[in-house]
């Protein structure tokens, strides 16, 4: 699982004595580290200010360029800062080797093609998957997706098919889950993937759209998955199986040795 690095334990006394060589970037680290750290709950500016020692202004001002380039976000209901899909390509870019993107891009265009629906790629980060690549048909669907968004895990196709080629354990499930979420419906989705052939998630992510996804593998390690997004009205269960289909086969053309997609034959 893609995560992004743990804040490193330090010294607070030696850091006070130390200058910053640029104190509005070391403001702006020092916030960026704390959304780290706070997770997916967020945290309010006074909380956020409270928790580095700066003013609310600095803090304020330090947020508004992280937001600037993707690195925090606000929620717009709450008003809570939270960290952004930038920061977060930052640790898949730190953990994944892989170079997704660039080995996969020329079979996703292939794979929207042959199946006229939009196609992502994406990886698993945390509690969240994070979208690495997007390519969209001739016709247009209307899909609040964009590269360096964040989506919880357990509400996507994609997740899915990661989560349930990872042995993630019942027990564990529940850190997944957010307001909302069905555990036993996840929990019966991620254990029929395999078996299935693909993971699937059925206007539980977005209304009107379906989706159908596979895990990328290097050798046991999953590294990404890959999705293709239809309109509920035009999906059934075979073309569900199609589409699976599709995915692999457009997947193993591309994919070097030691790599695979989808789930082990049993």
């Amino acid at each position: 699982m893609t995560q992004i690095p743990a804040v490193p334990s330090h010294d607070q006394d030696a850091d006070a004595q130390a200058t910053p060589p640029v104190e509005s970037v070391d403001r702006a680290l020092r916030i960026l580290l704390e959304l780290a750290s706070v997770g997916p709950k967020g945290v309010a500016l006074a909380e956020l200010a409270a928790a580095t020692g700066l003013n609310k202004a600095s803090v304020h001002r330090s947020l508004a360029a992280l937001k600037h380039r993707a690195f925090a976000t606000q929620d717009p209901i709450t008003g809570r800062y939270l960290l952004g899909g930038a920061a977060a390509q930052l640790g898949v870019s730190f953990y994944g080797s892989d170079n997704l993107e660039g080995l996969l891009h020329g079979a996703l265009v292939e794979l929207s093609a042959r199946v006229g629906e939009l196609v992502h790629l994406g990886v698993l980060d945390g509690t969240h998957v994070v979208y690495l690549d997007k390519v969209e048909p001739d016709r247009s669907v209307r899909v609040f997706s964009s590269v360096g968004a964040r989506v919880p895990a357990v509400r996507t196709a994609m997740g899915r098919a990661m989560l349930s080629s990872m042995g993630l354990e019942r027990a564990s499930l529940d850190a997944f889950l957010g307001e909302g979420d069905e555990p036993e419906h996840v929990w019966s989705e991620l254990q029929g993937a395999p078996g299935r052939g693909y993971a699937r998630e059925i206007e539980e992510n977005e209304k009107g759209i379906t989706c159908v996804a596979l895990p990328v593998a290097r050798g046991a390690r999953v590294v990404g998955a890959v999705s293709v997004t239809v309109p509920a009205a035009r999906m059934t269960a075979k073309r569900m199986a199609e589409i699976a289909a599709e995915i692999h086969a457009a997947l193993g053309r591309a994919l070097p040795e030691g790599m695979s997609a989808g789930w082990p034959r049993r």
